[in-house]
């Protein structure tokens, strides 16, 4: 049995490493100046894959941070996977053909849901990974300052009726909150859609780690996402890697 892969988020405003609270831009905590100082250190640790996330990009919908993504996915030994201004083939292109593994599709899922489902078709479902970010089970977009009328479950298996394989899965009322994911959510989705579900927001201690390792166990969950934890000293991403392979 494979234990559950650990993705340590690095989130990019302004150049430099942040965490925001519940995904408010007005409520944002500085952890790094250099994402690739980051990225290499979580490398350092033991991380196979970085969660790079471009706040502004998400925001103002282009490749704010594309610099820093490319010098990690390509100086480092390790898998990439980017979101956050993705709008358009040619972002998606511009990333896959510059080192990076996955690009998390968000917004335009919502937005124009044919020219993803052609994403997956043309790039494959292991390349394109399909973020659904919700509030109270309605996937959010647009930086999550906007709330569509789709719920996750709905989205997933859309998505996986074109052929997605992954999907990582943030609720925002727990993100950046650091008290524990939403377990139920999480297993709701993936036994609606069959996705490979990746675990996002919420993540506390090495038991809520524990807590996803066990639900993999039983669904389709297979990873977890954990930034502000790691930034926090709650536990090291080392101590991360060991509690999963435990389940």
């Amino acid at each position: 049995m494979t234990s559950i892969q650990v993705y340590p988020a690095i989130d990019m405003k302004g150049g430099k490493c942040v965490r925001l609270y519940q995904g408010d831009y007005e409520q944002e905590t500085i952890y790094g100046d250099s994402p690739y100082d980051m990225a290499k250190k979580f490398a350092d640790e033991g991380a196979t894959w970085i969660h790079l996330v471009d706040l502004d990009g998400a925001k103002d919908g282009e490749k704010i941070h594309a610099n820093e993504v490319i010098r990690i996915a390509k100086e480092l030994p390790v898998s990439v996977q980017i979101g956050g201004g993705i709008r358009s083939k040619v972002d998606v292109q511009f990333y896959l053909e510059n080192g990076v593994n996955r690009v998390i599709i968000g917004s335009l899922a919502i937005a124009q849901p044919e020219l993803v489902a052609d994403l997956i078709e043309e790039f494959g479902g292991d390349r394109i990974v399909i973020g659904l970010d919700a509030k109270d089970g309605m996937v959010a977009t647009h930086g999550w300052l906007e709330t569509s009328s789709q719920s996750a479950v709905e989205v997933g298996q859309y998505f996986a009726s074109k052929g997605a394989k992954h999907v990582i899965f943030t609720d925002i009322a727990t993100d950046g909150t650091l008290q524990g994911p939403n377990l139920a959510a999480n297993k709701e989705l993936a036994e609606a859609t069959g996705l490979s579900v990746i675990v996002s927001g919420g993540i506390s201690s090495l038991e809520d780690l524990g807590e996803v390792a066990r639900l993999a166990k039983d669904t389709t969950v297979s990873g977890v996402i954990t930034g502000k934890a790691l930034y926090n000293n709650r536990f090291t991403l080392t101590e991360a890697l060991q509690e999963v392979t435990k389940w």
